[in-house]
């Protein structure tokens, strides 16, 4: 189980997705949209209480990678525009979570995804929790590092080794070679035909990989799935590509990845302000009772919110996110004298 050491990766937009579409119909009085920073706050406070993590950052897509829509110029392409009450909310977002201490990365040609993995292989002697509900993520996990999915019931279920077997019939290092034949509805990513879930799982089960059946391919014995393999072998090693996630840090862009995983203690006070003035009643209910006394907003002044990026019309989610902030990361309500241990020590 994850412990205050461990470094806790949050995979912003799905989450941030799953609460905006969990939660209807809730607004301040003047009808201003609240449902995405109530969701979202009540996942933060789940953390602090259920795990007090003191290292991990939170990560915000970029764009759409250029290698792959070189490998896929249709990747991600069915994505709907993000809805207008959430857009409302996007910026109080990420200044809530950098009230709550979390470090904000995002970086160019870079998905959340890939730099959750690279910070995974980048520090493999360190234990990681990632927040997401991508099975694309499963792939990160081994014996230090485990995926913690919210629970509709609260709470968070932990998807480990033994987990990962028990949903996909696959071990997480076959997670990719899983999904490449599989494919992706939601990322517009094709599967090869006639492939499901069962028999991707009793194709590697039989093979080890991939790479070994495509090496023998008397290791599949059913005739008819060994030919929709060896027929579909360029597909496959596509998709192998899209899904695989990058492993190294951007440190020219983001410096190095022990300052971006420095979480710093919740700033209460400011928290009781922020959901005041956005009328987020039961969140105030769950804070400390020492700043539950009715104390004006203060607005995460210490640190601005990020720069404005021109409108990219292949935004990753054709979002038209106007706070997509590139080549660096976000410290959000961090002072400029906040600790940053040196390189490679991350706890």
């Amino acid at each position: 189980m994850p412990d205050s050491k461990t470094a806790v990766l949050i995979d912003a937009y799905s989450q941030i997705f799953r609460v905006f579409y969990a939660i209807s119909h809730l607004s301040r009085r003047d009808g201003f949209p609240t449902n995405a920073l109530f969701g979202f706050a009540r996942l933060l406070l789940q953390l602090e209480k259920e795990y007090a993590p003191t290292a991990g950052a939170m990560f915000f897509d970029c764009g759409k990678p250029e290698f792959r829509l070189e490998l896929a110029p249709d990747y991600k392409s069915n994505r709907p525009p993000m809805p207008e009450e959430l857009k409302q909310q996007m910026p109080l977002l990420r200044e809530l979570a950098g009230l709550f201490g979390w470090n904000i990365c995002q970086c160019s040609n870079y998905e959340a995804d890939d730099l959750i993995g690279a910070a995974v292989k980048s520090a493999p002697e360190n234990h990681f929790a990632i927040i997401s509900s991508d099975k694309d993520l499963s792939q990160l996990i081994d014996e230090k590092t485990c995926m913690l999915i919210p629970s509709r019931n609260g709470g968070f279920e932990v998807r480990n080794i033994e987990a990962t077997l028990a949903k996909f019939a696959v071990a997480p290092c076959q997670i990719i070679d899983y999904l490449a034949l599989l494919g992706d509805n939601s990322d517009a990513i094709e599967g090869v035909a006639g492939i499901g879930p069962k028999t991707a799982a009793g194709i590697l089960q039989s093979a080890g990989s991939l790479e070994k059946f495509f090496a023998d391919p008397a290791l599949v014995s059913n005739l008819k799935t060994r030919d929709k393999l060896l027929n579909s072998q360029e597909l496959i090693k596509r998709n192998r590509k899209l899904i695989a996630l990058r492993t190294l840090w951007p440190e020219n862009e983001l410096g190095p990845l022990a300052g971006n995983l420095v979480k710093r203690p919740p700033d209460w006070a400011k928290i009781a302000g922020f959901a005041r003035e956005y009328e987020l009643k039961s969140v105030l209910k769950e804070l400390p009772k020492e700043f539950a006394a009715d104390v004006p907003r203060t607005p995460a002044s210490a640190a601005p919110p990020p720069a404005a990026a021109a409108q990219d019309a292949d935004d990753l989610f054709s979002w038209g996110e106007q706070q997509e902030h590139t080549g660096q990361a976000d410290r959000e309500s961090a002072g400029k004298d906040s600790p940053r241990p040196t390189q490679g020590v991350l706890f």
